[in-house]
């Protein structure tokens, strides 16, 4: 079962790493009609992943690949589609051989991460987001997923430290934020948790994750009427909050949170 916190796979443009798809070198021995049709494909892959459908974003990235084979996005952007399919093992295949191509880039380290965590490897996972962070210290997705590595080994005063570094480099990554309410929480900072939790909806009135988090926590609180209302709101933009496993399995909620919306749900 794939095990993730947050927004963590990293998907990468075709033929270059933050330019256009187009952006392949006139020196590659490849014609204009090839990289129009690789052009092509990555936008139907990226479509398909927009629309949720893995197979076919799969198939696409493994056109791309037959035709382009030294192409790390590529690469990584097929271990994201197999991810996706909880193809954990296929997945760190692709992401291997986008380290081989592209060593000193972020975004293949970060998801084969992912995949690590998916299979419980914790120390391997962060072993990848250290590499990340050796890559580029400012990066707000490598220490946030490192704290979710983190809090895989109960780590939870470490996965904070993380979680609060991913914010402060990017006060916007609304995941880290939440993740770092989370921690919090399990740790017993319960008051901070829950004006953390606010602050976030305040800000996202539609982020499901932060709504049903209150709704756990208000509920232990006997704040039954808070808890009503942002239930209304989390079932509402977000059904998987009623499946406890999800919750606890997929999303990762800390063990208090889960306990917490586990009695929330025994009572409706």
């Amino acid at each position: 079962m794939i095990k993730l916190i947050g927004i963590v796979l990293s998907l990468l443009v075709v033929f270059g790493w933050g330019t256009p798809v187009m952006a392949q070198s006139p020196q590659s021995g490849f014609t204009q009609e090839q990289l129009e049709q690789g052009n092509e494909w990555a936008n139907e892959a990226f479509a398909a992943t927009n629309q949720g459908d893995f197979v076919t974003a799969e198939q696409y990235w493994t056109k791309i690949i037959e035709q382009f084979p030294t192409n790390a996005g590529a690469w990584s952007n097929r271990g994201n589609s197999r991810v996706s399919q909880n193809k954990l093992q296929a997945a760190l295949t692709d992401y291997n051989k986008a380290i081989e191509l592209a060593p000193d880039v972020t975004d293949p380290y970060l998801n084969r991460g992912t995949a690590l965590e998916g299979l419980g490897k914790w120390e391997d996972a962060i072993a990848d987001y250290n590499r990340v962070l050796e890559l580029d210290p400012n990066d707000a997705m490598g220490y946030n997923n490192r704290g979710n590595a983190k809090a895989g080994l109960g780590k939870w005063e470490d996965a904070i430290a993380d979680y609060k570094k991913s914010v402060e480099i990017a006060p916007n990554f609304a995941f880290a934020r939440a993740n770092y309410a989370l921690a919090l929480y399990e740790t017993g900072q319960i008051e901070p948790a829950i004006r953390e939790m606010r602050n976030i909806v305040r800000k996202y009135p539609k982020f499901a994750d932060m709504r049903a988090a209150l709704t756990a926590a208000y509920w232990v609180t006997g704040q039954k009427g808070e808890a009503e209302s942002n239930w209304v709101a989390a079932y509402g933009l977000d059904t998987r909050y009623k499946d406890i496993n999800w919750v606890q399995n997929i999303r990762r909620w800390p063990p208090s949170m889960v306990a917490a919306l586990d009695k929330f749900l025994k009572l409706q």
